[in-house]
């Protein structure tokens, strides 16, 4: 507190609230500093969500007061004004910060993890500095978040931190509203605060910095795997640059092809110093890679990579990204090159946590293990983003950009829940006009995943005061969301797959005219029973009327084509009357099945059209994760205007795309991989094109959208965009929520809000 002069001048006062962004990153102190600059007295506290302010001098150092609490705000800070009302003048002589108080509504904001700031990063590496070489040093303007808080509001008893006593210097620095450590709730140093362990094999050292980081680096520079536990889960790394150590963890995990990210080191004077021998980066690139967020981005091998060649098999590019906490600072720097960061996890689930768990399900992966000590209350996956007509696109939201908090264009009458898909799982809560997406859970497959999915539920409605009243989720019936939300005792709303997937790009459209949807992927349940994933609606939520399609097709075998792309090329084989014979299951039981229909339901998908073109020209015919196939064929393609031009029907009021003559160009060996690859691609574009003109002509729609996860893939995407904006079309390919099944939840949102 600070005695502030007595003034002659009449005096007014306010109170303000405001909402947002404003805990967890320094707000309180700012507002201090800020009314103190102001020669203004009162006091603010932290609510339970939002910042309430009592402030009062002349009114003109008020006003100035107002406007640069958005102005001058902390980096991190978004401030929303909820109120700004008249109050009566109180006796106060000096301006304070009051202890967090509850209110009956709450705002909140929950905070997202951040990385290392250029302040703490500088005392990490200074000799003089008593938190030197700390792996857990933080302030105001960084460090861990989300993943600590137990509860709201955010101070330190509500998180993690709470087990472990504040030292009498770092208690001072708490206390102290002019230090950048005044309320960082996380805030500590060796002498008082969390610590790094050691095991491997019979080797254990317990809580000490050094000696962990010294035997960690033994492993890794040993080209063994070694398992560390960061801000939101435990990564798998190893050295990126050791074709031998990749293989490794390759082979431990049971993981043969499925991309790699990498951890570079950030240098000092330049962050991408290393980085940028290995990869091609633009001033886009590194600014992204920047953000507080410090997200994973696709970007482009360069021809003298010292990266292994098994990071990413048979693609051009690779997922970086730059240390985001103190410890992967040490591991980085020390280690002195790239570094693998996988997540630490059975194929499909959520991250792991804790040093029991990981220690029991990956003892067979890890070879080593760095633990520390700081509970981590929930898992917060690796955002992951990819360049696409000149943007980053999410593909996966996690730490750091999760939990998203979006804005709905309409009010709901009472909160809901959104349970999204079976693949790629978020969910999505929802109350009045506020939305918030949950990280990325994963597939939902696995019992770990359902008790991550529930856990979530539980705790999203927890921290955000909030209790959803009804239940959205998927109409297919079989997805493991679905059968547990008709386990729970809510009002249950159904909503199909695409009309979810078209509801979510609608959101970032910001339209309110009618739009033209493609929603193309690998399967959903559609509306008349099938499997659909090649669909173009025109409306708007709550109204999607279906105007085109793929040509259908029966898949052999159902589910298995997911992971088996020869399923779909013999089925659009058998289907046009052509011959296949590199079918891997010799049954001549399997196409009897398919022609009487039995276990071959019909889809319409064009990622399983993608999965057929890359099995037919011998580029993958079984594979070990989802998107291999159609990533594989993607990265062949090089040329540019090769194409055929789709015939395009009518059918029962549908337009229909006859894919049939790409596909027997695919089987052409007279052209080359890489020209079938870049036809394949050019010829669907054209066949948008073709769908959108048609409908533009008979309903004058102009906005296209873009969605589904076939729309991660950037060669087919933005020649789509490039077509169809030179033919007058506004093309709209969301850049927050991803077009894959992450986006889903979202979407059910906006489906069932318009319906209301």
């Amino acid at each position: 507190m600070k005695n502030l002069p007595k003034t002659s001048f009449p005096l007014t006062a306010r109170q303000i609230m405001l909402s947002g962004q404003v805990q967890g990153v320094g707000f309180r102190p700012f507002i201090y500093r800020l009314a103190i600059e102001h020669d203004l007295v009162g006091w603010v506290r932290n609510c339970v969500g939002v910042v309430e302010v009592h402030v009062q001098g002349q009114p003109h150092k008020l006003e100035q007061f107002i406007s640069d609490i958005f102005v001058k705000k902390p980096p991190l800070a978004k401030p929303v004004l909820v109120s700004d009302l008249p109050a009566d003048v109180g006796g106060f002589e000096a301006f304070s910060i009051l202890p967090s108080q509850q209110q009956a509504e709450a705002q909140i904001s929950v905070p997202a993890d951040l990385f290392l700031c250029d302040d703490c990063l500088a005392e990490l590496n200074d000799p003089s500095d008593r938190r030197y070489r700390y792996p857990f040093i933080n302030c105001t303007q960084c460090g861990p978040r989300y993943t600590l808080i137990r509860s709201l509001p955010y101070d330190r008893p509500n998180t993690t931190m709470a087990m472990f006593e504040l030292c009498p210097a770092c208690r001072t620095e708490y206390q102290d509203p002019s230090n950048r450590r005044f309320h960082a709730e996380p805030v500590a140093c060796p002498a008082c605060g969390p610590s790094l362990s050691f095991h491997r094999e019979s080797v254990k050292v317990m809580n000490d910095n050094e000696a962990s980081l010294k035997n960690a680096l033994e492993v890794l520079r040993q080209g063994k795997v070694l398992a560390v536990k960061g801000i939101g889960g435990y990564h798998l790394m190893c050295d990126a640059s050791n074709t031998n150590a990749v293989m490794r963890l390759r082979n431990k995990k049971s993981r043969p092809h499925k991309p790699l990210a990498v951890m570079f080191p950030a240098g000092v004077a330049n962050e991408f110093e290393m980085a940028q021998s290995s990869v091609v980066l633009s001033h886009s690139d590194k600014a992204f890679l920047l953000q507080p967020s410090r997200p994973i981005l696709l970007v482009a091998k360069n021809d003298t990579s010292e990266l292994s060649d098994q990071i990413a098999p048979g693609l051009k590019e690779v997922g970086i990204m730059l240390p985001y906490s103190p410890l992967h600072h040490l591991l980085l720097n020390d280690f002195g090159g790239p570094l693998v960061a996988t997540s630490a996890n059975i194929s499909g689930e959520p991250v792991l946590i804790n040093s029991q768990d990981i220690e029991k399900r990956l003892a067979h992966v890890a070879d080593a293990f760095l633990h520390h000590d700081r509970p981590i209350e929930r898992p917060a996956d690796d955002p992951v983003y990819r360049t696409i007509a000149g943007k980053a696109r999410a593909i996966r939201t996690g730490r750091g950009s999760a939990p998203m908090q979006l804005t709905l264009p309409f009010e709901l009458e009472c909160p809901v829940l959104a349970l999204g898909a079976h693949m790629k799982n978020t969910i999505t809560l929802a109350w009045k006009n506020r939305a918030v997406i949950s990280p990325h859970i994963g597939d939902m497959d696995s019992a770990r995943s359902l008790e991550v999915f529930e856990h979530t539920i539980h705790d999203l409605q927890k921290l955000y005061g909030v209790t959803a009243e009804q239940i959205i989720c998927d109409a297919h019936p079989g997805y493991a969301t679905t059968r547990w939300a008709h386990r729970q005792n809510l009002p249950l709303q159904f909503v199909y797959h695409h009309h979810a997937h078209a509801s979510a790009v609608y959101f970032e459209c910001k339209s309110t005219e009618t739009v033209l949807v493609f929603t193309w992927d690998g399967v959903g349940y559609g509306e008349d029973g099938t499997l659909w994933g090649g669909e173009t609606f025109i409306g708007k939520p709550g109204e999607w009327q279906r105007l085109a399609s793929m040509r259908p097709f029966h898949l052999p075998g159902g589910d298995k084509a997911g992971r088996e792309p020869w399923r779909s090329a013999a089925a659009v084989c058998w289907e046009s009357g052509l011959a296949y014979d590199d079918i891997p299951e010799k049954d001549p039981l399997l196409k009897q099945a398919w022609q009487q229909k039995l276990n071959a339901p019909q889809t319409t998908s064009v990622g399983r059209l993608f999965d057929a073109a890359a099995a037919l020209t011998g580029i993958c015919t079984v594979t070990s994760f989802e998107g291999q196939a159609p990533m594989k064929f993607e990265a062949l393609c090089h040329l540019h205007d090769i194409y055929i031009d789709i015939e395009l029907s009518s059918c029962d009021n549908l337009l229909i795309t006859n894919w049939e003559p790409v596909m027997s160009a695919m089987l052409d060996s007279t052209l080359s991989v890489s020209a079938r690859a870049s036809l394949f691609h050019a010829s669907l574009t054209r066949a948008m094109l073709q769908q959108a003109t048609a409908i533009r002509d008979q309903y004058g729609v102009n906005d296209v959208g873009f969605a589904g996860g076939v729309f991660q893939n950037r060669v087919l995407t933005e020649q789509a965009m490039a077509l169809l904006a030179a033919e007058g079309f506004k093309v709209h390919l969301p850049e927050l929520i991803p077009v894959n099944d992450a986006g889903i939840s979202f979407g059910q949102v906006m489906e069932y809000g318009y319906k209301k």
